[in-house]
């Protein structure tokens, strides 16, 4: 399985990639928890990036193409296959994972803007397991307190309504001509992600 999830942010392509890794036991591969680990470990990649993602800005190609090149390389991938969580994320992106891997499916989910940024900003994070909560759609039994190990809840520098907004207007500069790679292979499938979760997991079902 190689399967492409495509989507602004806040689309639930991380949440859409958990239900396919227990489905079908593909690896799950997403560059924000990738770049993420970076800037937390704060390596020299990782010191880069944050200043990009702090300003809601896409992180450049030279980034972004090492750390998945050395990720795709590995034993587990080439064994298992793999689904692609925020990448590709630019044209020149796409065209380089094509010269080495055939993708069965670019699946894009289409969510309107208000829908995303009410879904972001929403979003609190636990400081330790770094499991996600929703403040409306799913929240804590104990508001601010992680349910899995009791920490406390943050909400990311990039989750405020400002770098949101931002990150949605970079992601259809640069991510758009992305979808017109794949609807030109003939692999793009779009499908409504404006509903629940388990909809738009029985629509992808019926692609993969």
């Amino acid at each position: 399985m190689k399967i492409i999830l495509l989507g602004g942010p806040g689309a639930g392509k991380g949440t859409t990639a958990s239900q396919l890794v227990e489905k079908h036991g593909a690896l799950h591969l997403s560059t924000g928890d990738m770049l993420r680990e970076a800037v937390k470990n704060g390596t020299k990649v990782g010191l880069e990036a944050k200043a990009y993602k702090d300003r809601g800005d896409l992180v450049p190609d030279s980034v972004i193409m090492g750390i998945m090149e050395e990720r795709l390389g590995r034993e587990d991938c080439r064994k298992a296959g793999f689904i692609l969580d925020g990448f590709p994320r630019t044209l020149y992106q796409a065209e380089e994972l094509g010269k080495k891997y055939d993708v069965v499916a670019a699946i894009y989910l289409k969510v309107a803007e208000k829908e995303i940024v009410k879904r972001i900003t929403g979003r609190r994070t636990c400081k330790k397991c770094n499991r996600i909560f929703h403040v409306d759609y799913h929240p804590p039994k104990k508001a601010g307190v992680c349910d899995t190990c009791g920490e406390a809840l943050f909400q990311r520098d990039d989750d405020t309504a400002d770098t949101v907004k931002n990150r949605v207007r970079v992601y259809n500069e640069e991510t758009l001509p992305v979808l017109d790679f794949y609807r030109n292979q003939g692999v793009l499938r779009e499908i409504n992600a404006n509903v629940a979760p388990d909809i738009i997991f029985e629509e992808i079902l019926h692609i993969v």
